[in-house]
């Protein structure tokens, strides 16, 4: 149970990084870029990618449980928690 939350609570925390991030990408805020959704959106997947990395590397893949561990404990809240605060962030 301790490693479910420590992964879920890593994955949040980049998830909220990587929606700010993508909000700056596909708001237009770097003049170079432009308004890129697309590569707003791809940098995301490859923050999560990284971020489940890092999570095997730290915690063990074993004490992660494999894929299904990664996807019910790090995938999924971070899909949710980077889109809510990617939406949020360009509507205000």
């Amino acid at each position: 149970m301790q490693i479910e939350f420590k992964l879920t609570s890593l994955h949040a925390i980049t998830a909220i990084i990587a929606g700010y991030i993508s909000f700056i990408i596909s708001s237009g805020a770097i003049g170079a870029i432009g308004k890129n959704e697309v590569l707003a959106a791809l940098l995301g997947l490859v923050i999560l990618y990284i971020t489940g990395n890092l999570s095997e590397r730290f915690f063990g893949k074993e004490d992660v449980g494999g894929f299904k561990g990664w996807l019910w404990n790090g995938i999924v809240p971070f899909i949710f928690v980077w889109v809510v605060t990617w939406t949020l962030f360009l509507n205000y």
